[in-house]
């Protein structure tokens, strides 16, 4: 997968998934505006060719809209557009949770993505067509991998790359979505942390059938596929991620080479 004379943004880029996409793409040839609102994004970029940071909000629509600018101006266009950035809203049950965190969670992982088709769809149909992808979740298919807030917005963003496709049909703009499941990046790292403080490495991930969590460039390696041509026929698709995680219901796990009995 080759990116030569392409242009990307991707969004959450000071760590974790956006981090790394950003950093393969830029190694598969395109220019990349990384994006974060957190100053780690001047790191993702430092010594590296071809690559620009902007500091921004992702739910905001005045930095969305001066970042699609920003990457034009730089660079001369828009290809593709990686809505990576998002919030956890913490662990809080339905019960709990208020209404002020419901509307930031919503705002940074609904509206962000929302803005960004907004925005920089438009601009890549200039270009002759691309690709936006957004980050979705395994909380998003059904309930267990996330707080209820976040859980919600990550469905919607599922909904949210079905309508876009279906809104840009004959534009040569492909809208999917990603969903991926346990992996080790800034939101989860308390976990990772506390599981090797105790000892408890190896439970991460136990849930799946690859028994391990995954790491940032697994999901990296799904957003250059889906940005390239190689994928030209994939369109308003939530691929999901996860190491098998959401394949089955829950059940009483039979262990490789060993009776279900």
């Amino acid at each position: 997968m080759q990116f030569e004379g392409k242009v990307a943004i991707v969004t959450g880029a000071g760590s974790g998934i956006g981090r790394a996409t950003a950093r393969a793409f830029a190694e598969a040839g395109a220019r990349v505006v990384a994006a974060d609102l957190s100053a780690s994004v001047d790191e993702t970029v430092a010594g590296r060719e071809g690559m620009i940071a902007v500091r921004m909000d992702a739910g905001d629509e005045a930095d969305v809209e001066h970042l699609v600018a920003t990457a034009i101006d730089r660079f001369g266009g828009l290809d593709i557009f990686y809505a990576n950035a998002g919030i956890s809203g913490g662990a809080t049950g339905i019960f709990d949770t208020s209404v002020e965190l419901w509307s930031e969670v919503l705002r940074v992982n609904l509206i962000g993505p929302a803005l960004a088709i907004k925005h920089a769809g438009p601009r890549i149909v200039e270009r002759g067509g691309g690709a936006i992808i957004c980050t979705a979740s395994v909380a998003g298919l059904r309930s267990g991998a996330g707080g209820p807030a976040y859980s919600a917005s990550k469905a919607g963003v599922i909904n949210l790359v079905q309508t876009a496709a279906q809104q840009f049909a004959g534009s040569g703009v492909r809208v999917n979505a990603i969903c991926p499941g346990l992996i080790e990046t800034g939101m989860t790292q308390r976990a990772f942390d506390y599981a090797r403080e105790n000892g408890k490495e190896d439970k991460l991930g136990r849930l799946n059938p690859l028994r391990r969590a995954g790491v940032p460039e697994e999901i990296a390696r799904v957003a250059l596929f889906l940005a390239s041509d190689a994928a030209s026929y994939v369109n308003g698709q939530a691929w999901v991620v996860d190491g098998g995680l959401s394949s089955s219901h829950p059940v009483t796990r039979q262990e490789f080479g060993k009776p279900a009995f």
